[in-house]
């Protein structure tokens, strides 16, 4: 087995959620102690924790916290209920958020001697499937790579976004410990720069080549070094396989299939939303223009410029070439191949 990132996000300790504060790294590792639900959706939605998967084990502790400030209360249901629709507007493009909330909503609906305890279960058997997922996904990816490949990736879908291992960056672990990938290229990911910060971070720390690049030299490095895959994550998978992910992941596909470079989708299966047709259903978060204006704390913009910052991008499902989930690796036409996952079987 390889040997898996120490890296964790989040824990739960002396009645409380920590969150490893990512806007801080890599300068400074800081833990956050959050005490309510409406902190945890404030720290989602400010950056505090991000990666689709861990934001939604992030909201399910924040419910545990909501349970343990107002469950003794009359009318405590609806003060429940009020923080889970607050937790669930943190960030609406990441259907695993509402996936996870929908696991902890269901067990409100059951009789229990300690909801609180029943709920923090919950929480935590979340995060322990997710790892065990991961390596899944991780071992999966990894066998569709050549050895000798040189791989791509955008924004950060590792350890710091899940409960551990990552999603793309699973495949990327597997395939360095199999001694397949011989180097990794990561773009900046403005104007949050995740790929500088916390994706080379983690390559760095666990030993696998990295490349720092800045976002516009993407395609000519696919071009000059002989990028053989883009390999990234996915915040929501419609049910033709058109793919929402960290913005810029749309001309990074575009530019890997000009260059003969393969794209990999890697996500767990409940990222994928089978109520949602096509890409055009998800909704795509817009951010504050400030994190334009004012990048990494410096104005470099007149604040009368009109911006446009979306968080995410839809890259169509005709771009891709595998959609890598813990219950199988998915080939197009995606809509055909996603039908197993109503049944619960695998590919």
């Amino acid at each position: 087995m390889p040997p898996k990132s120490q890296i964790c996000p989040i824990r739960w300790q002396d009645h409380a959620l920590f969150l490893l504060d990512q806007r801080r790294l890599p300068a400074a590792e800081t833990w956050l102690r959050l005490d309510s639900a409406p902190e945890v959706a404030e720290a989602i939605r400010d950056m505090v924790v991000r990666g689709a998967p861990a934001i939604g084990f992030a909201a399910a502790f924040g419910v545990v916290l909501s349970v343990r400030q107002h469950g003794a209360e009359a009318g405590w249901r609806k003060r429940v209920d009020s923080d889970i629709k607050l937790l669930a507007a943190a960030r609406p493009t990441a259907v695993n958020l509402t996936w996870s909330l929908g696991r902890m909503a269901k067990l409100l609906e059951t009789e229990s001697d300690d909801l609180a305890a029943s709920l923090l279960n919950e929480a935590q058997d979340q995060m322990a499937t997710d790892r065990e997922q991961n390596l899944q996904l991780g071992t999966a990816g990894a066998a569709l790579i050549e050895k000798g490949s040189k791989v791509m990736t955008h924004c950060n879908a590792g350890a710091l976004a899940t409960a551990g291992y990552g999603t793309a960056l699973a495949v990327v672990r597997v395939g360095h410990w199999q001694n397949k990938i011989e180097q990794v290229f990561v773009g900046e990911t403005r104007p949050w720069f995740q790929g500088s910060r916390l994706t080379a971070w983690e390559l760095a720390k666990d030993g696998i080549p990295v490349t720092l690049l800045a976002d516009s030299a993407a395609a000519q490095a696919m071009r000059q070094a002989g990028i053989n895959w883009l390999i990234v994550g996915a915040d929501r998978i419609a049910a033709n396989g058109d793919v929402a992910n960290k913005i810029g992941t749309y001309g990074l596909a575009v530019a890997a299939r000009y260059h003969g470079a393969k794209v990999m989708v890697v996500a767990p299966h409940a990222t994928v939303d089978m109520t949602v047709s096509d890409g055009s259903g998800i909704p795509l978060e817009q951010r504050s223009a400030n994190e334009i204006l004012d990048a990494a704390g410096i104005e470099n913009c007149l604040p009368e410029i009109t911006v446009a910052n979306p968080a995410f991008d839809i890259t169509p499902a005709g771009l891709i070439d595998f959609i890598v989930t813990e219950k199988g690796v998915f080939q197009a036409p995606f809509d055909e191949a996603f039908k197993c996952l109503k049944t619960g079987k695998t590919a």
